[in-house]
């Protein structure tokens, strides 16, 4: 019997995550100097469309807050019963952004109702000229946050926080627009009501990718039907069974499996073998392999050479599954 466990982590792991810190820091500063603007400008607009676009900066602010915080938490190497260290609470930093969304967007349609029924007068130039500029600071603050990895969910959280806020300045300007040249009030809480959507819907988005990550679903893009069957095809495999692949954290997949190899075969090399086909095609270079040979009558055989009993039921059997053709097949070891 063999078991293998194999850990692979990016060397420029230390280097991004510093960058994306810097990333993150700059879209901070720009959306805090410019939410104060907002907020004094709506209010002498009485622009509910200004002030929830202020409102909604104000959640970008802390959604930065939570992820710097979070890669801060991540960051720590495991220890006691943390065997896989604080890698999670980046996760629970993208659930809060994505319930923030959500509640904020609830908050807004609440309003609309009411203020679609009586709509207050509204500085429609006003809004329109600091519409345009929060634009602007929007445009450079999600530029910042796209150069950072966005295939960790902390991050991504932020930029779809900052990316709806530049959608809803866009709405806004063009209800500003509207009201001005032609006194409809009412399209100030109709762009509300379309930014309030923009915001369900990224904190839906949200909220599933990290529940399947909470739930350790395998990672989105791999079916380990497939990876099971095709670490079943490689040479001197017999049986894949008790495969799990799941998501330490966004960006960071993981697998277990018991894998049976014909009599004979070479066990370490199989396992190796197996590893580099797991990183090479589904990037996955966290494995835990537990590699047994199987009897004549086909059943596994333990260390010492006695006939063990087989635990579970088959996941992915050979003989369901026909070989695939690898050029860098493990040798059988016969």
């Amino acid at each position: 019997m063999s078991a293998g466990h194999g850990h692979g982590h990016g060397h420029g792991h230390h280097v991004s995550v510093s960058a994306d810190r810097r990333y993150l820091t700059g879209a901070l500063a720009l959306i805090v100097a410019y939410m104060t603007v907002e907020v004094a400008v709506g209010l002498i607009a009485r622009s509910l469309a200004l002030l929830s676009d202020a409102a909604h900066m104000l959640t970008d602010a802390f959604a930065i807050v939570f992820a710097l915080i979070a890669m801060r938490i991540a960051a720590h190497p495991p220890r006691g019963g943390f065997t896989y260290g604080l890698r999670r609470a980046e996760i629970l930093s993208a659930q809060l952004n994505g319930l923030t969304l959500i509640l904020l967007a609830g908050y807004f349609c609440y309003e609309s109702v009411h203020r679609l029924l009586d709509p207050p007068a509204v500085d429609g130039a006003l809004v329109l000229w600091t519409s345009l500029s929060g634009i602007a600071v929007n445009v450079v603050a999600t530029w910042l946050l796209s150069r950072a990895d966005r295939s960790s969910l902390n991050v991504e959280g932020a930029f779809q926080h900052i990316l709806n806020d530049l959608y809803a300045f866009i709405a806004t300007a063009v209800s500003g627009l509207v009201v001005w040249t032609t006194g409809f009030a009412r399209a100030d809480v109709l762009a509300s009501l379309l930014v309030a959507g923009l915001m369900v819907k990224a904190g839906y988005g949200l909220l599933r990718d990290a529940g399947r990550v909470l739930m350790e679903a395998a990672p989105a893009g791999i079916d380990p039907a497939e990876v099971g069957s095709r670490m079943a095809g490689r040479t001197c495999v017999k049986e894949v069974h008790d495969l799990h692949v799941w998501e330490v954290t966004s960006g960071y997949p993981a697998l277990s499996a018991h894998v049976l190899v014909e009599a004979g075969g070479d066990c370490h090399a199989v396992r190796r073998d197996l590893q580099r086909m797991l990183a090479d095609a589904y990037g996955i270079t966290h494995t835990t392999l537990e590699v047994d040979h199987v009897g004549e009558d086909g059943t596994p055989w333990d260390e010492a050479g006695h006939c063990a009993d087989a635990h579970g039921p088959r996941h992915v059997p050979r003989d369901e599954h026909p070989p695939h053709a690898h050029p860098d097949d493990a040798a059988c070891g016969h």
